[in-house]
C-alpha cells in the first residue's frame, strides 16, 4: 500500500468526507473544502482524492451517472442509488456473506482472479416518492 506524505489539503478533503454521508462528487467536495482552503484548485481535489483511493482509506463509487463519487466509509456495505434525484444512500445487508460467497463461486467462471465485487441498487428514494404522491403524480388507482 502506498504511503503518502502528509498534506494538510489532503487531510482536510478525508476529514470532510468521514463527516458526509452524502456520497459527494469531487466538485461538492471542492465547494466545502474552499471554505478552509480558499486557494485549493479543483486539480489538487481529483487528485488527493484519487490519492485517498489508492491507499484503500476512502471508497470510488461509480454509478452510471457520469461522476464518481466518494465514501468516507471503507466497511463492506452497499449502496442504492434513486434514479430521480440521484442521491446515494448506504445499506447494511444481512445478506453480505451470501453476496461475499458468491465471489468464490464466481471465480470458477472468471478469466483472472476475483479479489473484490460491488453491489450498487438502483430505484426511487422515498423522499422522492412521496414528493410524487404530493403532487397527484404515481397515485394508486
Amino acid at each position: 500500500m502506498k504511503v503518502l506524505k502528509y498534506s494538510r489539503q489532503r487531510e482536510s478533503i478525508k476529514a470532510s468526507l468521514m463527516c458526509r454521508h452524502d456520497h459527494p462528487t469531487a466538485d461538492a467536495l471542492y465547494a466545502s473544502i474552499r471554505e478552509e482552503f480558499p486557494n485549493i484548485s479543483l486539480g489538487t481535489v481529483y487528485r488527493n482524492l484519487n490519492l485517498l483511493v489508492e491507499t484503500g482509506e476512502i471508497r470510488r463509487i461509480s454509478c452510471g451517472d457520469g461522476a464518481d463519487h466518494f465514501d468516507g466509509n471503507t466497511d463492506e456495505h452497499y449502496h442504492f442509488m434513486c434514479r430521480e434525484c440521484g442521491r446515494i444512500y448506504d445499506m447494511q445487508l444481512e445478506a453480505a456473506a451470501a453476496l461475499r460467497e458468491l465471489d468464490s463461486t464466481a471465480q470458477g467462471y472468471a478469466p483472472g482472479v476475483i479479489d473484490s465485487h460491488s453491489v450498487m441498487f438502483f430505484g426511487r428514494c422515498q423522499d422522492c416518492i412521496q414528493k410524487s404522491e404530493k403532487q397527484g403524480i404515481d397515485k394508486p388507482a
